[in-house]
């Protein structure tokens, strides 16, 4: 079983899926998914639609160097069928996703790494920006006092003002 890789987003194509252009001098392209074929059609670079792999990796959203990659390309050459040779290439595909996955999880880790600095600036200057919105909290407490203060004058004018009426 084969697994194609479609021109436009570099998803996989598996057997029966996806569809295929020929063009006139014979050079093949598979598509996954209609999308595709209407991208690719339209003239539209895999590299500027936001949502292709070709994106992702241009962008430095993903791996782009890694070694697990060269073992997918060496995968795909068709062999003689060998029944060991299959169950170390199936204990080596399950290694090989381990190894990618943690790789991705570093990177991951690596590309995140400055974004609580840069929401707290963010946080601080759009404080900056709209200050007059914020209260000091010594003001805050000021105002509650003289709030507090006020009931209290009133409570005594109003028991002032039964006792001249009583």
């Amino acid at each position: 079983m084969r697994l194609e890789k479609c021109y436009f987003c570099s998803s996989t194509i598996y057997p029966g899926h996806g569809t295929m252009f020929v063009r006139n001098d014979s050079k093949v392209f598979r598509f996954c998914r209609s999308k595709c074929n209407a991208a690719f059609k339209h003239k539209r670079n895999p590299r500027k639609v936001r949502w292709t792999k070709a994106f992702r990796k241009a962008a430095g959203k993903e791996m782009t160097i890694d070694s697990t990659f060269e073992f997918e390309k060496r995968r795909n050459v068709p062999v003689r069928y060998d029944r060991e040779l299959v169950t170390t290439t199936v204990k080596a595909l399950k290694r090989v996703t381990e190894i990618r996955a943690k790789r991705e999880r570093v990177f991951y880790k690596n590309r995140m790494a400055g974004n609580k600095e840069r929401e707290k600036a963010e946080f601080i200057s759009e404080v900056q920006r709209n200050i007059e919105l914020v209260q000091a909290p010594s003001t805050k407490i000021k105002t509650q006092v003289s709030k507090i203060l006020e009931k209290k004058t009133q409570k005594q004018l109003q028991e002032q003002d039964m006792e001249v009426d009583g």
